[in-house]
């Protein structure tokens, strides 16, 4: 993986800007450690920061440029499928002069323009400048694997990997409102939408086209083909062989690479299948886990340990104190460009950090729970959906568990935290329903901003946001996993991984999203992926020869960073003092300072129950909010 930006000048105002490409592209330097490179037109300039790991010789450096000199590619990102692709360009009577999987992309974006998309497999952004026609081409994998950013004004387009080689053009830094409502529902930004006004996402399977005039085209080359009518639907049996040889050629094909490899092993189903299948791939397979000592809840070594001795893998765990994960906490705010609030990222750059000790690249389970309807909230939704006596009873006690304590740090707690959101979902709608499941912290613009700030909110702007997010809902099952592929996997998940592991210079790879494994899933009725039994259903049943029966009967345990802890002690100071301290509440005039007062309160208090999260996702923005005004 790397890190591409650049930048294209629509006038004389806009060319005093391309000097800036230099700082731009310093500032990825965590993605692409091993290089640099800098190409400059008359109004354009392209910038990339090398993670070599095919061809990692000089001939493959970028922005790489082909032998008429007219296309200039920056590229971030691997195309699994390249040596294939290779050959069949060779057959056209083509020459390379590298390795790499970077000149295989040009040359068959040179051939086929955007036509060139369908045809690969991989996960990537890039950004291609024609020299003769003045015009550059942008594009973005299939499912959002790799980010990319841009913002347009009258004078320039200029874009990037990450916000900050954004920032370095000199942009607006002036708050989306709408965003800052998503975020405080979502505790991410999801696309298109960034935290700054006019600066957007590119989405998944999109492309754009930016010439000299200004004129922006953007377009979508691939949605996963959802459908309520499945056709040609295999038998169960049928389809868990079809499965099994499309994952393992996946695994088989992610496992190219010119440097060492390794997988992620956390101890559960998707990551220990991942390993199973690339174990059997090669002799000396390197997998990763870390366990948390502090935390026996939310440790899962033992499961990870069993799968690797099954397999024989050089298997290393990494163990953590709280103390280990609250000394990274400054590094992970330091680094994210703009408010993310899943805690569990902590986790994901630590285990970064120390695998990339050992590899250039790990293969992780991302997006099996997403396909295969492997979260708790899927089989809750299951549950709501079919009703019966059991869900009326918790319904009906809905009143009764709000006043009950919760937290997510403890079995009956949680327990109780998931039965009133059970209970109170089941009074609504499955989109609605759907809305409020995906919240965290959950608070509604009225009560969190200020009456000044909500004077200037575009609430119509939200509500067509959140119907936008939801149109596809509805009582066929499938919509529900496609909808959490679209909102969850590309603007939580994928973000996490990427943003974590390139922040440690280590590429990820997510052999589940190929895109005919994707394709396949939503082929597939509901049934043959949860039923009252069993979620990930042909997960499990497609490759539970292949795992220790020990991990199959495990229940799925997510992450929970010991947040209650640190407010309680080591960030009570930053809470009390500093972020959401009454006085710079009050001058910031973002926030409603009796809101703030009261949720301080409550999580001092003997039973804060959400207000951890809800107080979390404010110190994340409250932290980027400083950072603007250094």
């Amino acid at each position: 993986m790397c890190g591409i930006t650049g930048i294209v000048a629509f006038n004389e105002e806009g060319k005093k800007y391309l000097s800036k490409i230099s700082a731009a592209t310093y500032t990825l330097i965590k993605r692409g450690p091993n290089g640099e490179g800098i190409s400059f037109y008359n109004n354009c300039a392209l910038g990339h920061r090398r993670l070599s790991i095919i061809d990692t010789s000089n001939a493959a450096a970028q922005p790489f440029t082909e032998n008429s000199e007219r296309y200039t590619i920056v590229f971030n990102g691997e195309i699994f499928n390249y040596k294939s692709l290779r050959k069949e360009l060779e057959s056209k009577g083509l020459n390379f002069k590298s390795q790499s999987d970077t000149e295989v992309l040009l040359h068959l974006y040179i051939l086929d323009k955007e036509k060139c998309l369908e045809k690969l497999d991989g996960e990537f952004a890039f950004a291609i400048y024609d020299s003769q026609n003045e015009e550059l081409f942008l594009a973005r994998d299939r499912f959002g694997i790799k980010p990319l950013y841009y913002y347009k004004n009258d004078d320039r387009f200029v874009f990037g990997s990450e916000l900050k080689s954004l920032m370095a053009f000199d942009i607006p830094k002036i708050i989306d409102k709408t965003a800052l409502q998503l975020y405080f529902h979502l505790n991410y930004i999801p696309s298109p939408y960034s935290i700054f006004e006019n600066v957007k996402k590119l989405e998944a399977g999109s492309f754009m086209k930016v010439n000299l005039k200004g004129i922006c085209e953007e377009k979508k080359y691939y949605s996963i083909p959802y459908s309520t009518e499945l056709k040609n639907v295999p038998s169960y049996e049928a389809a868990q062989k079809i499965f099994k040889s499309l994952l393992e050629t996946s695994v088989q094909q992610r496992m190219i690479a010119d440097v060492p490899l390794g997988t992620f092993l956390s101890g559960g189903i998707d990551s220990s299948i991942i390993t199973a299948i690339a174990a059997q791939q090669t002799k000396h397979l390197n997998s990763f886990s870390i366990g948390f000592k502090d935390e026996p809840l939310f440790d899962e070594t033992e499961h990870a340990q069993l799968l690797a001795k099954k397999y024989k893998t050089n298997h290393t765990v990494f163990q953590l104190s709280n103390n280990d994960l609250f000394a990274n906490l400054q590094q992970i705010l330091d680094y994210t460009d703009e408010p993310f609030a899943d805690s569990s990222a902590l986790a994901v750059n630590i285990l970064s950090m120390h695998t990339k000790k050992h590899v250039t690249v790990a293969l992780s389970g991302d997006g099996a729970d997403e396909l295969f309807a492997g979260y708790n909230k899927h089989a809750a939704e299951l549950k709501a959906r079919a009703g019966g006596i059991k869900a009326g009873l918790v319904k009906s006690s809905h009143g009764l568990l709000k006043k009950l304590p919760k937290s997510r740090n403890s079995k009956t707690g949680n327990k109780i935290r998931q039965l009133e959101k059970f209970a109170e979902g089941m009074k609504m709608s499955p989109q609605e329903r759907y809305w409020q499941w995906a919240k965290w912290s959950g608070y509604t613009s009225a009560q969190l901003f200020s009456k000044k700030y909500s004077s200037d909110i575009n609430t119509t702007e939200f509500e067509k946001s959140k119907s936008n997010i939801l149109k596809n809902i509805s009582d066929d099952y499938n919509s529900v996993l496609l909808t959490d592929m679209q909102l969850v996997l590309e603007n939580d998940m994928l973000v996490k991984v990427d943003r974590m592991s390139m922040s440690q210079s280590l590429e990820v790879r997510v052999p589940f999203l190929d895109h005919k494994i994707v394709d396949f899933a939503f082929s597939l009725p509901a049934n043959y992926k949860i039923d009252n039994k069993s979620r990930k259903k042909i997960v499990r049943d497609t490759f539970k020869d292949m795992l220790p029966p020990e991990l199959l009967s495990k229940r799925k345990q997510g992450f929970e960073v010991p947040m209650l802890k640190w407010f309680k002690t080591d960030l009570k100071s930053m809470i009390t003092n500093e972020l959401l301290e009454d006085k710079f509440i009050d001058e910031q005039s973002i926030f409603n300072l009796e809101e703030i007062k009261k949720l301080k309160a409550q999580l001092f208090s003997s039973n804060p129950n959400d207000a951890v999260e809800k107080v979390w996702a404010l110190i994340v923005f409250q932290y980027w909010w400083k950072s603007l005004t250094p």
